[in-house]
């Protein structure tokens, strides 16, 4: 009958049966059904003869005010930094016993617990499920999550022109050509013989003579002298925007191969340890 020991504890007293790379989910958020999330992983369960991840140890504060319990490790779907728990209910979280930190866990004792548990009369009946084989083994497939820049743009107001208009004042000069007229009196020495006599009536004649001249008469005229039209025209610059983004890689173990959600090494049918270490250059 395999022992279970904590992770943390084979981690410091048998390093050789895990190697340097194990995957550790403690400290990681966790979710139930619908994605609810339901508290955080405080660790997890190994056998002590092969160091398979066999419980998750999970404090589902979220759903309790306080407990923690053992959840089978292949109902675990990590993604990143998130462990989700698909078809976990609270029902079923409620029928589980509370984990004891000082008691010694054997596999097959909480494998025997675990299976009356989830199916216990206090679950709805949607809910209860048979437990297998697989429902212990811990994910071999970890989702490496990468980030990724998104640009977008967006219009702002980089500038305001505003036109108008104001009246300037000045002198200007004109040169315009007149006409007067100037009285030019000619006299002519006679010496003819007449009736008349001086003095007598109508013999003192004055003769008026209208001159004339012309006078400047200035007015003025508005006229359009310049048209003004106020349009946009569109430039275009390329901008460069550093930006830190991250992404997440395999563990690799001190000899180069990859190393599953079990400890083990990866013998996938698709890829090999060399196949790997050559995309990396290794």
């Amino acid at each position: 009958m395999s022992q279970l020991i904590r992770l943390q504890d084979i981690q410091a007293t048998h390093r050789d049966v895990i190697g340097d790379d194990y995957y550790d989910p403690t400290g990681k958020t966790a979710y139930g059904v619908n994605e609810e999330k339901i508290g955080k992983i405080d660790g997890a369960l190994v056998e002590d003869t092969t160091g398979r991840i066999r419980y998750l140890i999970a404090d589902v504060g979220g759903w309790f005010s306080s407990k923690e319990v053992l959840i089978p490790a292949g109902l675990a779907r990590i993604v990143g930094d998130d462990v989700f728990f698909d078809s976990l209910t609270k029902s079923q979280v409620e029928a589980m016993e509370v984990y004891d930190h000082d008691y010694q866990y054997s596999y097959k004792e909480q494998n025997e617990k675990d299976r009356k548990a989830f199916v216990a009369d206090t679950i709805p009946t949607e809910e209860r499920m048979e437990l297998n084989e697989t429902s212990y083994n811990a994910p071999d497939t970890l989702e490496l999550l990468e980030e990724r820049l998104t640009v977008n743009k967006d219009r702002i107001v980089a500038g305001l022109v505003k036109v108008g208009k104001h009246v300037v004042t000045e002198e200007r000069n004109v040169d315009v050509e007149l006409e007067e007229e100037h009285a030019h009196i000619e006299r002519t020495n006679v010496d003819r013989p007449t009736d008349r006599r001086i003095g007598e009536t109508g013999t003192t004649e004055t003769i008026a003579v209208e001159l004339e001249a012309e006078r400047a008469r200035v007015g003025k005229e508005t006229y359009v002298t310049e048209e003004v039209n106020v349009g946009k025209t569109t430039e275009r610059h390329t901008e460069t925007i550093v930006e830190t983004i991250q992404r997440e890689e395999l563990d690799i173990d001190r000899d180069g191969n990859v190393v599953d959600g079990k400890g083990k090494l990866y013998e996938g049918n698709d890829v090999t340890a060399d196949d790997v270490r050559r995309a990396r250059g290794m």
